[in-house]
C-alpha cells in the first residue's frame, strides 16, 4: 500500500516540477516583450522570495522528498530573475537609454520610474483572443506539462536504482522546521495580497496569466504529492505548513485569474473600462 502511495507521490511530484519549470516563463517573456516589469508588485516578488528561501531551508532540514528540495532551489532562482528584470528595465529608463514601449494602465507610483516628460507611449496593438481560444491554449499547455511530468517519472523509474524498499515517512516533529515551514506558508499567502491590490490599479496589464495557471497546477500537485506519500496523521501534521502554503495559495491564484477575466473580458466588453487618459 505504501509503495503504491510512494509511486503516486512521485508522479505528482514530477508533474509539479514540470509546472514550476515553466511557471515563470510566461511572465519573464511578458516582461521582455514589454521591456518593463511594472505589472508585478515588488512586494509580491520579495515576499514570495522569502517564502521560497524558507521553503528550501525547511525542506533540507526536514529531509523531505527530493522533488520538494529541487522545487525550492528553482523557485529561488526564478524569483531572482524576475527581480533582475524589474530593476534592469527601470535602470534602462532612468539612464535614458530606452523608451518604454508600453504604458501600464494606472501605474504612476510604487517606486516606479516612468517617463516624466509629458509623453506616454501607447501600448502595442495585440490581437484580441476569444475566451474559448485562450482556454484551449492553456488547456493544451497544461496537458503537455502534465504529460511531461509523467514521462519524467517513467524515465526516472527506468534508470538503474537499488531495490531497497522506501522508508516510511518520518513523523518526528521538529519545532525549528515547523517555524520555518509556517513562515514560508505565511509568506506565500501574504505575497499575493499586494499583487491583488496592484491589479486594481494596473487592471492586470503587464501581468501574465500563465504564471498563475501553472502556479495553481503546481501547488495542487505539490500538496497532493505530500498527501499521497502517507496519510498518517502525525506525518500530515508535520507537513501541515507545506500543505497550507500550497493549498491555500491556490485560492489567491484563482482570485488573480478572476481579476484577469473581469478586466480583460467582462468589463472591457461591456464598456465599463475606458482607457486611462495620458
Amino acid at each position: 500500500m505504501f509503495v503504491e502511495g510512494n509511486a503516486a507521490s512521485s508522479v505528482l511530484g514530477w508533474i509539479s516540477i514540470a509546472c514550476w519549470i515553466v511557471v515563470y516563463s510566461p511572465q519573464i517573456i511578458e516582461n521582455y516583450q514589454l521591456q518593463s516589469g511594472e505589472g508585478l508588485s515588488l512586494l509580491f516578488i520579495y515576499v514570495w522570495l522569502l517564502g521560497d528561501v524558507c521553503n528550501l531551508m525547511g525542506a533540507v532540514m526536514a529531509g523531505l522528498l527530493p522533488t520538494v528540495i529541487i522545487l525550492g532551489v528553482y523557485y529561488t532562482l526564478c524569483d531572482t530573475v524576475l527581480l533582475c528584470q524589474v530593476y534592469y528595465y527601470r535602470w534602462k529608463r532612468q539612464a535614458g537609454r530606452h523608451v518604454v514601449p508600453v504604458h501600464i494602465t494606472g501605474e504612476v507610483s510604487e517606486e516606479t520610474c516612468l517617463i516624466t516628460d509629458g509623453r506616454s507611449a501607447d501600448p502595442p496593438e495585440r490581437p484580441e483572443l476569444s475566451i474559448t481560444r485562450i482556454f484551449v491554449r492553456y488547456l493544451a499547455a497544461v496537458s503537455f506539462v502534465s504529460v511531461t511530468g509523467v514521462a519524467a517519472y517513467c524515465i526516472s523509474n527506468w534508470l538503474p536504482s537499488d531495490d531497497t524498499p522506501p522508508a516510511l515517512p518520518d513523523t518526528k516533529l521538529d519545532w525549528h522546521i515547523q517555524v520555518i515551514g509556517w513562515t514560508s506558508a505565511s509568506a506565500y499567502l501574504g505575497a499575493r495580497l499586494p499583487q491583488i491590490v496592484k491589479n486594481f490599479k494596473t487592471r492586470c496589464e503587464g501581468l501574465a496569466p500563465g504564471l498563475f495557471v501553472f502556479s495553481i497546477l503546481g501547488n495542487t500537485t505539490y500538496a497532493l504529492s505530500i498527501i499521497a506519500a502517507s496519510r498518517d496523521a502525525d506525518y500530515l501534521i508535520r507537513n501541515a505548513s507545506w500543505l497550507a502554503g500550497s493549498g491555500l495559495t491556490v485560492f489567491f491564484d484563482i482570485l488573480v485569474l478572476s481579476q484577469f477575466f473581469y478586466y480583460g473580458f467582462v468589463s472591457g466588453q461591456r464598456g465599463w473600462i475606458d482607457r486611462v487618459p495620458v
